[in-house]
């Protein structure tokens, strides 16, 4: 092959020329001058060397493939039909959403003042305001403006996130600091969302046979147990039964309003905005706390967001303009058709529940039966989205290592032990404590709106940091959204007495834990690389090493953060046994701020050192959504021909360090916050696990570091 012709970009590197060898038997990256394999500057934080190589046009292609890797416009790619796809949004999507007509207007008509008197005005006015609520939050907010904000197809908070941070605007530090709280606000919501969703169905029960009403409670905690329980099985057996399950509960609670609607067609009326605003002029006040009831209707509009990266923007706005919307308004208006013509059953707020009694009695039971289920994927929604959020935090620095479990080959079913049972204790507790829906109602609201506003703000910022939309276009959606989401959260806020500080707490505690865990690790960070010191000074000065280093034979890996400083698992081992492995590969993994990178963008190779004492240093880059796994991306690299094709990988020594953190009285942070951070680290998961490592393969060094 002559130097001009340019060499395919994934051409494996041991079939191109290569400079001759002194020493037959000498690996490739032990003969002379430095060699880079998919040399990049990009935007993921590697920067190439500038070099007059021959590599220089590989090196290109491979920098724009990387920048077109790290482009947040490139958006999801599907494979499947738009129909199909809505039809799967369905059952992960808009669980949440789909179950609010059970418990939000038994809210609305039994806990406020402005609707304890049943007249027409009240009940088409709050179908104005929970119709109106629809529209803004969701079908502008989320499914028109902010599903164009996306991190190459992923959405949620954490992606709005990670495309501040990555990209290190002005004010990153406080932008970011509002994505962590809105993600802690996330585990408050997953704690109330299964409990009153499934309490709100099994009170069906009660409205079917009164005299079973003692069994909704231990029906409710038996079915979430289990819940709880079959997680760590994971959801891909049932998984392709949710969304026709949730096609069938819209189909059916539309056609329950419709048939509402068609007995009292005035109520249509309602869908007029002043409807709404002639509630608020006669009720002042009263009407206003009101909102608090209303945003029940439009808690889960996060997960049109949060889930875009499965399914794509298409499909989801389908979903919810095809039929999620349609259903919810039809069932809506029903429900208050039923309380204008039976006012009388809203006095009692124990037995009140105008979705089950508007329920021809021969429907009931199979009514019971399909809200459950409805329920149940809904909770299982919240509970997965809790164990993505954990893991994206985790990936992005701001948790320390969890144990996470893949439940199948599916991606993104994943099983985190420890979330999934802080939230069982949790949403146990809640059911045990408050007993129905309607009182769950009463905490319910604050963290959501929370977490409304949050998104809003990083949104505008997205757009007038990244996008450079003028602020003359941004004023008008800044205004529209953040009125209505104030407002419901300071209507929410009357709550608080009552018990909606305990979603705030939970939120408040994890935000703060988050932020204790990045804070301490740059202190444990910074320490840690004074301690490890220059890479390139450790291998110059081993071959004046006294005595001299033996080399064993084999390969061994050592994980290291990058190729700046050296692995103190590595300068443990030269120090204490003399010795060094035949073949050293130094493995630094790049969490970068996008949800996955493709097999072959994952590794770039270089070789560091110079004479008898070279290694290799290979970087592994993982998305927030990608598994790790550092022999399979070994493995990938020899696979590429980024290392020879006879290193041993199957035999190969991993060595990893045992960081012990002691407190210091140092400044950076307080006692309680070091004492925090120590304790976390402490019961991080192991970095065996965390890795991928085989366990019979890898030595574990220990070493001390101050914080």
């Amino acid at each position: 092959m002559t130097p001009s012709r340019r060499r395919s970009l994934h051409e494996a590197a041991h079939k191109s020329e290569a400079p001759a060898r002194d020493d037959p038997g000498q690996a490739p990256w032990t003969s002379g001058g430095r060699r880079s394999f998919n040399e990049a500057a990009h935007k993921l934080g590697y920067v190439a060397p500038p070099s007059a190589s021959a590599h220089a046009q590989e090196s290109e292609v491979t920098r724009k493939r990387f920048e077109a890797l790290a482009d947040s416009n490139r958006d999801v790619v599907t494979h499947a039909g738009r129909a199909a796809l809505a039809v799967g949004a369905l059952g992960v999507v808009y669980g949440d959403l789909g179950t609010s007509p059970l418990y939000t207007d038994q809210a609305i008509f039994t806990s406020y003042k402005a609707t304890a008197h049943i007249t027409p005005a009240a009940v088409y006015g709050t179908a104005s305001l929970i119709f109106w609520a629809l529209m803004i939050i969701v079908s502008v907010k989320y499914a028109g403006f902010i599903m164009r904000a996306h991190n190459r197809g992923d959405g949620g908070i954490m992606a709005l996130t990670a495309l501040l941070q990555r990209n290190k605007v002005i004010h990153a530090t406080l932008l970011v600091t509002l994505g962590i709280f809105g993600a802690a606000l996330f585990f408050g919501d997953g704690m109330v969302t299964p409990s009153i969703s499934v309490l709100g169905a099994i009170q069906g029960v009660q409205v079917a046979t009164p005299a079973l009403a003692h069994l909704v409670v231990p029906l409710s905690v038996a079915i979430l147990l289990g819940l709880f329980i079959l997680q760590r099985f994971g959801s891909g057996t049932i998984g392709w039964l949710f969304g026709p399950i949730i096609f069938l509960w819209f189909v059916v609670i539309g056609v329950i309003g419709l048939n509402q609607v068609v007995n009292d067609p005035a109520v249509v009326q309602g869908l007029s905005p002043t409807w709404a605003i002639r509630f608020f002029v006669d009720h002042g006040a009263a009407a206003y706390l009101v909102l608090g009831g209303v945003v029940l209707a439009v808690t889960g509009a996060e997960a049109l967001y949060a889930d875009r990266g499965h399914f794509g923007a298409g499909p989801i706005r389908l979903g919810w303009f095809g039929l999620a919307l349609p259903a919810l308004v039809l069932n809506y208006l029903g429900q208050g058709v039923f309380i204008l013509h039976h006012p009388a059953l809203a006095k009692d707020a124990n037995t009140f529940n105008p979705f089950y009694q508007m329920i021809p009695h021969w429907g009931l039971w199979p009514m019971v039966v399909l809200a459950a289920v409805a329920t149940v994927i809904a909770s299982q929604a919240v509970i997965s989205g809790s164990f993505s959020v954990a893991k994206q935090a985790v990936q992005l620095g701001f948790l320390p290592r969890l144990r996470v479990l893949h439940t199948s080959k599916v991606e993104g079913q994943i099983y985190v032990p420890i979330i999934n049972w802080l939230l069982c204790v949790g949403v146990l507790t809640l059911t045990l404590v408050f007993r129905s829906s309607n009182k769950l109602g009463n905490i319910y609201g604050v963290a959501v709106t929370g977490t409304f506003i949050l998104n809003t703000l990083l949104f505008l910022a997205v757009a007038r940091l990244l996008w450079r939309t003028p602020k003359w276009k941004l004023a008008a959606i800044a205004v529209l959204f953040l009125t209505a989401e104030v407002s419901f959260f300071s209507a929410n806020v009357a709550k608080v007495e009552h018990g909606a500080w305990l979603p705030l707490a939970i939120g408040l505690v994890m935000s703060i834990v988050m932020i204790n865990w990045r804070r301490g690790q740059v202190i444990v960070t910074r320490n840690r690389v004074a301690q490890e010191g220059p890479l390139g000074e450790f291998l110059d000065g081993l071959a004046s090493k006294q005595p001299p280093l033996i080399r064993t034979p084999g390969v061994a890996v050592f994980l290291c953060r990058d190729k700046d400083t050296t692995p103190l698992a590595l300068r443990a081992d030269v120090e204490h046994t003399h010795t060094l492995p035949e073949k050293v590969v130094i493995v630094s993994v790049d969490t970068v701020s996008i949800p996955q990178v493709e097999p072959f963008d994952r590794c770039t190779v270089e070789v560091l050192g110079g004479g008898r004492f070279k290694v290799l240093h290979l970087t592994a880059r993982y998305g927030y959504h990608d598994n790790l796994n550092i022999p399979a991306a070994l493995a990938q690299a020899r696979k590429q021909g980024l290392l020879e094709r006879n290193l041993d990988l199957e035999h190969a020594s991993y060595f990893v360090s045992r960081i012990t953190i002691t407190p210091t009285p140092d400044p950076g942070m307080r006692g309680w916050q070091k004492n925090l951070f120590i304790a976390m680290a402490r019961n991080a998961s192991s970095a065996i696990e965390h890795f991928g490592l085989p366990g019979d393969r890898t030595v574990i060094m220990g070493s001390q570091v101050a914080l």
